[in-house]
């Protein structure tokens, strides 16, 4: 449980400022998705916005424990032989 909240807590606080950085540049009602103009609100434009970035932080968290613990395992493999 402490791993998962360790990637999820960050990557939500990240996610929030990525958010609001895109969204101060960039105006949800001029998005194109695959050429063709976004019809949401603003407001599922935001959610939907802030969970694409929360998933996208998310994983590099995901991939930053990984690896630590491999990297760990690793070098304590290597001071065992």
């Amino acid at each position: 449980m402490q791993n998962i909240l360790s990637v999820l807590w960050p990557s939500f606080l990240v996610a929030g400022i990525a958010e609001g950085i895109f969204f101060t540049l960039i105006d949800p009602q001029e998005l194109y998705l695959f050429g063709e103009p976004v019809h949401f609100s603003s407001l599922t434009t935001y959610s939907i916005g802030f969970f694409c970035f929360w998933v996208i932080c998310a994983a590099s968290s995901m991939a930053t424990c990984y690896l630590l613990h491999t990297a760990q395992e690793f070098k304590g493999a290597d001071q065992k032989t």
